[in-house]
């Protein structure tokens, strides 16, 4: 544990999956009294038509994400030192521009933006990359997560909750990084309390908890549900779209942290490389959390 780790945290968004998993990360599995011993603190920023219950330990303060002079000052008078985004879909990735500026003008240290999933460096998620582009810009540090997906989404994407079968897109023979969001939260608490800053700052942190293709994933439900393969899914599926260009993205390798868009190739040893920065870390298998 380093002495000049950080010691204040914001976290924007308490959503249920992943901003109020990683908060109780923080004062759970990272104790709460390890916290305080440094004097350190979580706050927990809402809207305010939010009504969050949070674990003890975390404080929650209303903002309107459009206000960057209100969120500013708030950061500020909690000298926090780390501002972590969780916000998703498009609305709320925007806001992250005026809270990059909020947090710069607070004299915030790191921002970690909303990554949460594949290398967004050239993908159909390229607004993640924008806003880590344009927190460059003005001078505030970054530190993006890529996790690739989350070991709980592998229900929805295949459609096993739907329609009853495994859907496998193609192929379905190149690897993909699944990583199981108690896993994540605990990874990120760890690594922002425990290392220091020049371990952090403008830095991608590559992690996988289990790495496996959706063949190999599809056995895992054997006598569960079977395994079909098919050329696009099915128009009445919920969000057969968006799972769709997911699946196209597996298909070329993209669904892997080890992905390198500068040669559109996977690299397993760039996948997951950042494991190593929490070496005692059991990570759960994608069998392990879906309980296959």
């Amino acid at each position: 544990m380093s002495s000049d780790s950080y010691k204040s945290f914001a976290v924007v968004g308490a959503g249920p999956t992943i901003g109020l998993p990683i908060i109780q990360a923080w004062v759970y599995v990272q104790p709460l009294q390890f916290l305080l011993e440094r004097n350190a603190s979580v706050i927990v920023l809402t809207r305010p038509s939010s009504s969050k219950d949070l674990p003890h330990g975390a404080k929650l303060v209303a903002v309107d994400y459009s206000d960057v002079d209100v969120i500013s000052s708030v950061l500020r008078q909690h000298s926090v030192d780390v501002l972590v985004s969780t916000l998703n879909g498009e609305g709320g990735l925007l806001s992250q521009y005026l809270l990059s500026d909020a947090a710069k003008a607070a004299g915030v240290k790191l921002f970690v933006p909303s990554e949460f999933g594949m290398p967004t460096n050239d993908s159909m998620w390229g607004l993640k990359n924008r806003v880590a582009v344009h927190a460059k810009t003005i001078g505030l540090p970054t530190l993006r997560l890529f996790i690739g997906s989350f070991s709980e989404g592998v229900p929805w994407l295949s459609t096993v909750d739907q329609t009853g079968k495994f859907l496998i897109l193609g192929k379905g023979e190149t690897y993909i990084s699944f990583t199981a969001i108690p896993d994540i939260a605990a990874y990120l608490a760890y690594v922002l309390t425990a290392l220091p800053p020049t371990q952090l700052n403008d830095t991608i942190l590559r992690i996988e908890g289990d790495r496996a293709t959706l063949r190999e994933i599809g056995a895992l439900y054997e006598g569960k549900a079977p395994v079909e393969f098919v050329d696009s899914i099915p128009h009445d599926t919920l969000f057969a779209q968006i799972k769709e260009d997911i699946l196209k993205r597996y298909e070329l390798g993209a669904g892997s942290t080890g992905w390198d868009h500068t040669t559109n190739k996977d690299s397993p040893e760039l996948a997951g490389e950042a494991n190593k920065l929490y070496p005692e870390f059991k990570w759960k298998s994608v069998k392990e959390t879906l309980g296959l």
